[in-house]
């Protein structure tokens, strides 16, 4: 989010993400903080780096157990696997001309791997070894 931030400010990010700013999985992660979209974005555009802002948002907003991090951070990286977030997978590869990629996409940080011309890791490596 905050790197998005930035490269919004210089005018590079894709159209198709400045609608999303702040909403999303941007939302989520202000939402798990307890912090503003507008409060975050002051903050990065004066220049303060990701620690920094970091350190506000646990100054100024709710401050998470580890166990709270641990399970919001299980829940992100697992996104779109298995839940309701599947058939958005589906879509988003499709609106980025990414279907062949289909058997590489299985959460949404994989599509954001591959719509960012990044290799998503081995997913298979977490299924049981019945699966495999």
């Amino acid at each position: 989010m905050l790197d998005k931030i930035r490269i919004a400010a210089a005018g590079e990010l894709p159209p198709l993400y400045l609608p999303h700013l702040g909403s999303g999985f941007d939302g989520r992660c202000l939402n798990f903080l307890g912090v503003k979209y507008e409060d975050v974005r002051q903050r990065v555009l004066a220049g303060e780096s990701d620690e920094k802002v970091f350190e506000w948002c646990m100054a100024h907003g709710r401050k998470p157990t580890e166990e709270d991090i641990e399970t919001w951070s299980g829940f992100m990286m697992k996104r779109g696997w298995r839940d309701e977030a599947s058939e958005r997978i589906a879509f988003r590869l499709k609106e980025a001309g990414l279907e062949h990629r289909d058997k590489d996409v299985v959460t949404m940080f994989d599509f954001i791997e591959v719509d960012e011309g990044r290799t998503p890791p081995d997913f298979r490596k977490w299924e049981p070894p019945r699966f495999a």
